[in-house]
């Protein structure tokens, strides 16, 4: 009996070793990992990561083997007397003075591998991809720059960007504190109020990566997601050239009818459409809800059944979000939604 349980506990301690050790590899990779770098700024922070780990192992392993040595000398040593031995407290302080010594090479040499690897967050490049990104309770307010201000725009929540080709973001804050933070792509940077940041990063493999507000931000900083989409350049080129376009006029009739109905709701209070007359400046801008991936910061997958429950009834949804609820008739709901789906 005694062996067969001994047996058991011994498949139970597999098991949970196994189970452990899947889920360390399953952290090592995915779309919001640090483990996993996609970009070149991530990768130096991968890299750090990694040798704090070494270094600290190593010094745990040190700490436990002098431990056990100290253990094993006193038991199989001669007994204590009251007399103090010269030469062994000469060898101890030689020890002591090693160990201090060690211990401050070892943080000189962390904190000096910990500044050449975080120093370039915020370098920039004269071909770089230039992007206000605005963080707002609870959103992101991304807003494309170039020299030629037509060629500008303006759009939310995901962030696309070229593969190979450096991209710096401009961040600000209107509100309170966030943090940007793309674990594949970058390190952390904070977005104050009155104060603006920069950083700047070059995405080495196409994907899609998660992102999240790493500064808590009031009631639903859980829920303020961002999805960074590296493309190649040619693909990157074509969303940007569908992106600026003015939001399509709709053929079909109830489009057609949604369309009037955001025109004389109070959706137009808040948001902006181009190629309309909405240019409201509160809420996300909308030309081109219908391609995005999610709805409210990440906070659903951008369904026509999930965008009717968002319009319908958004504080039921994301609590203490700024966008109230409309009281729409069933048949002004569905064209709406309908309209919004249909922008891409």
């Amino acid at each position: 009996m005694h062996g067969k349980g001994r047996v058991r506990e011994g498949r139970n301690l597999s098991r949970t070793i196994t189970l452990l050790l899947s889920l360390l590899l399953a952290a090592c990779s995915g779309f919001q990992t640090p483990l996993d770098p996609t970009g070149d700024k991530a990768a130096g922070v991968a890299w750090l990561f990694w040798f704090f780990t070494a270094v600290c192992a190593v010094v745990l392993l040190g700490v436990v083997i002098a431990l056990v040595a100290g253990i094993v000398r006193r038991r199989t040593g001669a007994a204590d007397t009251a007399t103090p031995d010269a030469s062994r407290e000469r060898r101890m302080g030689v020890v002591v003075g090693m160990a201090t010594a060690t211990t401050v090479l070892t943080l000189i040499v962390l904190t000096f591998f910990s500044y050449f690897a975080t120093r370039g967050l915020g370098a920039t490049s004269s071909d770089a991809l230039r992007i206000r990104l605005t963080g707002k309770q609870w959103w992101w307010q991304i807003e494309y720059e170039d020299r030629d201000p037509s060629q500008s725009f303006t759009t939310a929540n995901e962030l696309h960007v070229p593969v190979g080709r450096p991209v710096t973001l401009t961040l600000l804050a209107n509100d309170v504190i966030h943090s940007f933070w793309v674990p594949n792509v970058a390190g952390k940077m904070d977005l104050i109020p009155g104060r603006t940041n920069t950083i700047t990063f070059t995405v080495q493999k196409p994907g899609t990566y998660r992102g999240q507000c790493a500064e808590y931000c009031g009631l639903q900083h859980a829920h303020m997601a961002l999805l960074l989409i590296a493309q190649s350049p040619a693909d990157f080129d074509r969303w940007r050239t569908s992106e600026h376009a003015d939001a399509p006029t709709p053929d079909d009739p109830e489009e057609a009818y949604g369309r009037e109905v955001f025109l004389r709701s109070g959706c137009v209070a808040c948001h902006s459409i181009r190629g309309t007359p909405a240019g409201g400046l509160l809420g996300p801008d909308l030309t081109h809800v219908g391609a995005r991936a999610t709805l409210a910061a990440g906070t659903l997958p951008n369904t026509r059944g999930n965008l009717q429950g968002w319009v319908a009834d958004p504080q039921g949804i994301k609590p203490g979000a700024q966008m109230p609820r409309l009281e729409l008739t069933a048949t002004d709901l569905n064209a709406v939604t309908a309209y919004l789906a249909g922008l891409k």
